[in-house]
């Protein structure tokens, strides 16, 4: 029997309190949805377009899905406390540079800068991985990961009450302090938790074509990708829709994004329930299943004319449902096509999802006109449930081929 070590908060001579660990996971997620409410308000500020203001999500997302690929390695040889600690104080510093920007350029720069606190979000569970044995570490991921549900419900909310009480930049004010809290928190609390030197760059790298060459984890990893994509699809539409389409308010904006929160939410709890009794491919044809019911009748009800926001946002709940299911059954099949290559997989595999949603996020913002209404983003995510459902049906078939 293994006696877990004692661990005291605020004393970083003892293994981080797990709210420390929730609260730099959960601020990567609160980075990435808070100031969506603002969008149309800060494009009107900055006299551009729809279209370039959405580089604000899909740029950030672009950068966060290269860093999966690279902050692996880098910790395993520098160590979390330090990456944690370098990560937050770039967030700080670039968070004050875009609220204070006066052009487009400028705040670009320093949002996609913002990035940097991403690298948060997976190293949380890889610190979890080095405090706890492997058979209680799902578990305490499980906790750590709820910042990651939980913000994107409240997150928006607080943004638009920000937005529309003091104007956008008070939302990256919020975000600022925040950023500052968590680095003071993270500093006294969180010890180098890393033993030894981990894996090299290069040996990393080395691995790749035998994961690249497995038809299997391409069909997981494209799983993912789609069901995800029509959510970074949404969240690059939902600005332009909530405010030029419904005229909603920048609160009701932000409550509209924490529909597919919950939803979320509930397909976690599903998926924790009965994936072991009935198997990650039959989960994720579930998932997609529910996302195609979802995406579908949204679609069909704005054909036969129905043009509300509750048609449009109330089956958004669908959307995070679908994906609650899919993507823990889909991102852990992943990892076990080559269990002995699971990092190397879960940092590809991310990447390729993150990677691709920051291409949806972009066109959806870019196609949507007052003219086409909602209709060119249910499209889009409906296609993305069918190519989701397709995804999954191919490892299925390629099983069966191997069998």
């Amino acid at each position: 029997m293994t006696t877990r070590p004692i661990v005291r908060f605020l004393d970083r001579t003892t293994p981080p309190h797990i709210l420390t660990l929730v609260l730099i996971t959960g601020i990567s997620a609160l980075s990435m949805s808070i100031f969506l409410p603002s969008l149309a308000a800060m494009t009107d500020y900055f006299q551009t377009d729809y279209a370039i203001m959405q580089v604000a999500l899909s740029g950030y997302l672009a950068a966060t899905a290269v860093m999966q690929v690279f902050i692996g390695p880098i910790s395993d040889r520098y160590g979390r406390r330090m990456i944690v600690l370098g990560s937050l104080g770039i967030f700080v510093v670039a968070t004050f540079g875009a609220m204070m920007a006066t052009t487009i350029e400028v705040f670009l720069f320093f949002r996609i800068l913002q990035s940097a606190v991403a690298t948060s979000m997976a190293l949380g569970r890889a610190i979890v991985r080095d405090i706890v044995p492997q058979d209680e570490a799902a578990s305490m991921i499980g906790y750590v990961t709820m910042g990651m549900a939980i913000v994107p419900m409240v997150g928006p909310m607080i943004g638009g009450g920000l937005e529309q009480w003091f104007g956008w930049q008070a939302t990256f004010a919020f975000l600022a302090v925040a950023g500052i809290a968590t680095f003071l928190l993270v500093f006294a609390d969180l010890g180098e938790t890393v033993q030894g030197k981990g894996t090299g760059f290069r040996e990393q790298f080395r691995t790749y074509p035998e994961l690249l060459k497995s038809p299997r984890f391409w069909g997981y990893v494209l799983c993912s990708a789609f069901a995800s994509g029509g959510f970074f699809a949404l969240l690059g539409g939902t600005s332009f829709i909530a405010d030029t389409i419904f005229g909603l308010s920048p609160i009701w904006s932000g409550i509209a994004l924490g529909a597919p929160a919950i939803g979320y939410a509930a397909g976690n709890f599903i998926s924790g329930r009965f994936s072991v009794r009935y198997g990650v491919n039959r989960m994720a044809i579930l998932g997609s299943l529910v996302l195609m019911v979802g995406m579908g009748a949204s679609l069909l009800l704005t054909l036969s004319g129905v043009i509300h926001p509750l048609a449009f946002f109330g089956f958004c709940v669908f959307l995070g449902l679908g994906n609650g299911i899919v993507l823990p059954n889909v991102m852990a099949g992943s990892i076990s096509v080559r269990p002995h290559l699971a990092g190397t997989a879960s940092g590809l595999g991310g990447a390729i999802m993150i990677g691709g949603g920051a291409a949806l996020s972009q066109f959806a913002g870019s196609i949507l006109t007052v003219d086409s209404g909602t209709l060119p983003l249910q499209l889009i995510m409906f296609a993305t449930s069918v190519l989701s459902l397709l995804s999954v049906l191919f490892v299925i078939w390629r099983e069966r081929q191997i069998a």
